[in-house]
């Protein structure tokens, strides 16, 4: 599976962002069969955003973000989105999107996303 990761950029405090992560390739409802995203910021480790099931009906979100951002997906489209509303400083990092396939680990930490795409820089100056 291929993930690539767009719509990021440099936007002001309290504005909106939606980035977009398109998946390619065979099995997608296998090998994506959970989608999220991660985050990381200058001189700090990746960190967990949100995560989506293929049918949407278990979503996660990361407590600094929970109430501004809306994770949801298009499955029609193979497209995953980050609705980001709100945002602050503290949002500034680079987005990454990832994918969990069917038999990978109940959890959700990085090691058991197998897909990556290559990321997207999102800023917001403080």
């Amino acid at each position: 599976v291929q993930l690539q990761a767009s719509g990021g950029g440099l936007v002001q405090t309290g504005d909106s962002l939606r980035l977009s992560c398109a998946a390619s390739g065979r099995m997608l409802q296998y090998y994506t069969n959970f989608m999220g995203w991660f985050r990381q910021a200058p001189g700090k480790e990746r960190e967990f955003v949100a995560v989506i099931s293929w049918s949407g009906g278990e979503i996660y979100y990361a407590d600094a973000v929970k109430g501004r951002f809306t994770i949801s997906r298009d499955n029609t489209k193979n497209t995953m989105y980050l609705q980001m509303n709100s945002l602050k400083s503290e949002d500034t990092a680079v987005y990454y999107c990832a994918a969990k396939a069917r038999n990978a680990g109940s959890d959700f930490s990085q090691s058991v996303f197998g897909s990556w795409g290559q990321g997207t820089q999102v800023t917001v100056p403080a």
